[in-house]
């Protein structure tokens, strides 16, 4: 049977999802539990989420990693009877475990690079945990072809390497079933990590672009679950980004992680202004770290390129020297200035720009004709990418051109090594060349150059005339859209598109004195043998353990359907409102203060009327009809508007603009309660927010009779913001003696007179009844924005200062789940109508003799 929540997310993904074929029923891997337990509660089946407050059966941390693939190299046994497997050691996600703690627990999930029958995945899965630890993610062969090959490497990879699919030729068009794979193949993965999970205990790191959704799916099951998501290959531009026909559902699967990280401040940048453009959410930076703040939730935002192992990379160089190899390729290459590349076989790597840059640096420096060699290595591809076949087509094309005009006999300018190396002769190539180039034209991390410059830089202790004592010395020309670039401050950068300046580069690295190519290396060796992979995985944790920090401090609940699904983090005494609560206190009580805002509250924000309905004036008039009551309207709307709108609410108190002008319950006039009358600051303020509207398209300038407001709503969202804080410091300078106070909001700056609020406001009523008839022992304050905290904030500053009683009934209350003052929330507008229509109907029962209170000065 498929769960409730996978069939919500594939409902969202498709609408109507295709079966995959029926497989047998297999025994599920059991939980990894230290007492005897059963997982059935975990089961797919069941619908509900699973509380994390239950006591975690482990003493201690544990860290599961996810990934595509598994840190293993598998192969068929002699006999063909099962299988042999063993660790990677050129896998990072092996290598990181280094950073953690000894004592801390590590377990992988993943896939195999190899398919496994399905009448042997049992006794595979067990062997993978008991002696690896690796928890194996089973894809059926026609679930995988979809997900990987065609919607991760054909759909994602071109993409967020900067590739469109313009036409047919240029990469796949979407295609909805791959997009349906994607989301099925994710939740295999999740169903393997739940198997295993102990989710007050375990922290998850989901490793790159391959399982974007799964945070949604470990999500939805434990509120509280710690969990990271590091993307590992470029993160686009929204300009690029937002074509993706999913591009939402994966942000908002991405944020359900609680710490994101890239390699760089750029791509970072990219998801950043992705989040604000499509989901309208703002990044806050706090003493160095950069937060989203997502449903009450701090998402994290971490940016550290990922090292290499060092010791891994001495212990294969000391491999080479014992197997020779070393001294064979400097007898091989003699005499020559080897420059190196080592890329994957990818359309992206920018390979046969580097060989018609070699062309262009013989063409223009003959001196290095005959002496300057580019050694081309070419890994195998790791999928079926667009465009292998023309790509590999044109670098064969390429260097045949350039070996037919540059070479001669025993010399070959461009020598190309196109079959699989074993990591002993790539570390010996690293060791005998003078330079790495490296001109992707869009790459994530690529690591080449940190393994080159560890290998020339030798093993410490080595004999000086030994192949492993090292140079010491390194040349890099690095393109600059590679994630590495910003690390290597020493390296030549280039732009590779522009073949000419990137000849020159290598004719200088080729060319440049020794003292000079030492401290380059220098400074490049301290970086890299500093921040290890290590380093970056003890960082990541650290930054992880400090975001999570406050999970347990706040009552957490899911909300929403499919990729709309996230988590709300509050306060724990931040509940909602009870009707039943508040009418019992609205009965027992005589003396009632009720402070309604107005757009947001008892109006909807965004509807097109902006005038009430007769069953919100009917329901105002009833409240205001008991003399026991004193209900205000407190808005930023103008008090012309306020007095148009609550015509026929004669008993109705209005506080318009903030709280600048106030008209009490039966009177007709407006009373001025700003501290200033005198408004020349705005002959000021007006030629600083024109020059700003007329270079923000989309901004306009509202002038209220007591304040500005320059509106940004409909101008990019990004510019705007920038606009926004920029105005606000000018304005700040100019207006610097002026008695106004300069505010930014949503969407919004705002020039004001000081001391005028909405928490002035209430201040102001909840005195006034104090002074005339005693205190209010009701008080309901309903608001949905950022002025009305100002009302929630003052009613404990109003108890401390004796103006209310503490035995005053408070129900502060906001609009929408969402971080606030109040302690309480309502839905929306139609539940703030209720409530009060449940007030109506308990003041329509025979009322109290006592008159009203008039709180005029």
């Amino acid at each position: 049977m498929m769960s409730r929540s996978y069939t919500n997310l594939l409902d969202l993904a498709s609408g109507n999802f295709p079966v995959m074929g029926r497989e047998r029923e297999r025994k599920r891997l059991p939980r990894v539990m230290t007492v005897p337990g059963s997982v059935a509660e975990l089961d797919d089946d069941q619908g509900s989420s699973v509380c994390s407050d239950n006591p975690s059966s482990l003493a201690s941390d544990r860290m599961i990693i996810v990934a595509n693939k598994l840190p293993l190299k598998a192969r068929r046994k002699v006999d063909n009877k099962g299988w042999s497997f063993s660790w990677d050691e050129d896998s990072l996600l092996f290598r990181l475990k280094d950073g953690l703690t000894e004592d801390m627990e590590v377990l992988y999930v993943g896939s195999l690079s190899v398919e496994v029958n399905p009448m042997e995945q049992d006794d595979v899965s067990q062997v993978l945990l008991e002696r690896f630890k690796c928890v194996p993610t089973f894809i059926p062969p026609n679930l995988l072809e979809k997900f990987y090959d065609r919607f991760c490497k054909r759909q994602l990879w071109p993409l967020f390497h900067y590739m469109l699919p313009l036409s047919a030729d240029r990469g796949s068009r979407f295609d909805r079933t791959t997009w349906e794979a994607y989301v099925a193949a994710n939740k295999l993965f999740s169903q393997k990590v739940i198997e295993v999970l102990n989710p007050e205990d375990d922290f998850v790191w989901i490793h790159d672009y391959h399982l974007m959704v799964l945070p949604t799916f470990l999500r939805r099951r434990f509120n509280r679950l710690r969990m990271g998501f590091f993307l590992h290959c470029p993160f686009p531009s929204s300009e690029i980004y937002r074509t993706l026909p999913v591009r939402e559902e994966i942000l908002k699967a991405l944020l359900n992680s609680d710490i994101i990280g890239f390699h760089t401040f750029d791509y970072a940048r990219h998801f950043l202004s992705c989040c604000s453009r499509m989901l309208g959410l703002e990044y806050q930076s706090k003493r160095g770290y950069i937060g989203l703040e997502y449903f009450g939730r701090t998402v994290g935002i971490k940016i550290m390129p990922v090292g290499i192992h060092m010791g891994q990379i001495e212990s294969v160089m000391m491999r080479a020297d014992k197997e020779s190899i070393i001294k064979e390729l400097k007898q091989k290459f003699e005499g020559k200035a080897v420059l190196l590349g080592v890329d994957d076989m990818d359309v992206f790597k920018g390979i046969n720009l580097k060989l018609l840059a070699m062309e262009q640096m013989l063409k223009q420096h003959s001196v290095w004709q005959g002496r300057a060699v580019l050694v081309q290595i070419l890994n195998p591809a790791r999928g079926k990418g667009i465009d292998l076949e023309q790509t590999q087509a044109e670098i064969q094309e390429t260097c045949k051109r350039i070996n037919e005009k540059f070479g001669k006999p025993g010399y070959e300018p461009i020598v190309v090594i196109d079959k699989p190396l074993s990591i002993s002769e790539r570390i010996a190539y690293f060791s005998i060349a003078e330079c790495v180039v490296v001109t992707a034209v869009r790459d994530g991390m690529n690591l080449t150059p940190y393994e080159y410059i560890v290998c020339r830089q030798g093993i410490s202790g080595a004999e000086t005339c030994s192949d492993l004592s090292g140079p010491k010395k390194s040349m890099l020309v690095v393109s600059e859209f590679i994630g590495c670039s910003p690390s290597l401050s020493g390296a030549i950068r280039v732009n590779p598109w522009n073949v000419e300046a990137t000849a020159e580069a290598m004719n200088e690295a080729i060319s440049m004195g020794e003292p000079e190519a030492q401290l380059r290396h220098e400074k490049h060796y301290r970086y890299i043998s500093t921040h290890d992979v290590a380093y970056w995985a003890r960082s990541f944790l650290q930054d992880m353990e400090r975001t999570c920090i406050d999970h347990f401090k706040k009552r957490c609940w899911g909300i929403g359907l499919g990729f709309g699904f996230r988590v709300v983090a509050l306060d724990p005494n931040f509940r909602k409102l009870s009707i039943d609560d508040i009418v019992s206190a609205y009965i027992k009580n005589k003396r009632r203060a009720i402070l309604l805002d107005y757009d947001g509250t008892v109006m909807p924000q965004n509807s097109i009327i902006k005038t009430p309905s007769g069953e919100v004036i009917s329901i105002l008039n009833r409240l205001c009809g008991d003399p026991n009551n004193t209900v205000f309207i407190v808005s930023g709307r103008g008090r012309d508007s306020l007095s148009d709108i609550f015509s026929s609410c004669r008993k109705l108190g209005i506080a318009a603009e903030h709280g600048y002008f106030m008209r009490q319950p039966n009177n007709e006039q407006w009373e001025v309660c700003g501290q200033s009358t005198e408004f020349g600051w705005m002959e000021m303020a007006k030629p600083v927010m024109k020059l700003y509207t007329e270079a923000t398209d989309g901004s306009s300038i509202e002038t209220k009779e007591s304040a500005l407001v320059w509106q940004y709503k409909d101008a990019d969202p990004v510019f705007g913001f920038s606009q926004a804080k920029e105005m606000l410091d000018h304005l700040e300078s100019v207006l610097a003696n002026e008695p106004v106070a300069v505010k930014s909001g949503q969407f919004i700056v705002e020039v004001k007179p000081q001391g005028v609020s909405k928490g002035v406001v209430a201040e102001k009523i909840f005195t006034s009844m104090a002074e005339k008839g005693g205190q209010a022992d009701f008080v309901l304050c309903i608001g949905d924005d950022r002025s009305d905290e100002d009302m929630f904030e003052i009613i404990d500053s109003a108890i401390k200062a004796n103006i209310l009683s503490s035995n005053t009934s408070v129900f502060a209350c906001t609009v929408g789940q969402k971080p606030s003052k109040a302690k309480y929330y309502l839905d929306d507008t139609n539940e703030v109508l209720l409530m009060l229509e449940n007030l109506a109907e308990a003041t329509d029962s025979p009322a109290s003799s006592e008159a009203e209170y008039d709180i005029s000065p």
